[in-house]
């Protein structure tokens, strides 16, 4: 919870505004400071929500699986993952990079390659992966892990939504220049903007992308 707005939430919110139909599937549930508080976790979920509807996307899925400990079996995430994949059959999927520091944000995209895999049946089009600020750029530097994006998209209009999204995060805002405060996702955007000629852009790295028949 709180990735989706962090890596994607612009997009997401420009999807919407085309007319597409977005789900988002929330892999894991949050610890604090390495434990579980089901307390602190419905409230997070409520924060979710409420992002949910800043975005303005349709449907909100929770998978509950244990935060801190994905990368301990692939096939615990893999399982689950599918049976989102058959049901929503999606065109475009966003996944999370797999250079990123955090080690679930790297066993869920080895799930996803797996579930996303080209003979899978309803294959998406096009596949992407979103970086997570504090999270992708504080990786450290080895080779074929850094983030190098060659896909951008204009937020320039819903940056302001992207904001507002973030800040149903409360718990996890972090002061200024810390990279996931407002003032850091701000940045964030008009330095990808400033990259493609854009007032505020999101970056992704392409992975698939097929030219409809």
């Amino acid at each position: 919870m709180d990735d989706e707005v962090l890596g994607c939430g612009g997009t997401i919110a420009r999807h919407v505004s085309q007319g597409d139909e977005v789900v988002v599937c929330v892999v894991a549930n949050r610890a604090y400071d390495h434990k579980y508080d089901t307390g602190r976790i419905d409230e997070e979920k409520a924060s979710a929500e409420k992002a949910r509807k800043h975005l303005g996307y349709q449907r909100l899925i929770f998978l509950d699986l244990p935060d801190e400990k994905l990368d301990s079996g692939i096939q615990e995430i893999i399982i689950p993952l599918e049976e989102v994949y058959r049901e929503v059959a999606p065109e475009i999927v966003y996944i999370c990079h797999h250079g990123d520091i955090n080690q679930d944000h790297r066993a869920v995209f080895e799930a996803s390659m797996v579930v996303l895999r080209p003979h899978s049946g309803n294959k998406p089009r096009r596949v992407l992966s979103y970086e997570v600020p504090s999270s992708t750029d504080q990786a450290f530097p080895i080779q074929g892990a850094a983030f190098q994006p060659n896909f951008y998209v204009d937020i320039s209009e819903q940056l302001i939504q992207k904001l507002a999204a973030l800040g149903d995060y409360e718990v996890e805002l972090r002061q200024y220049p810390h990279p996931r405060s407002p003032e850091g996702i701000d940045i964030y955007a008009k330095k990808r903007g400033i990259e493609i000629g854009m007032k505020a852009a999101e970056a992704f790295v392409v992975f698939r992308d097929e030219w409809p028949s």
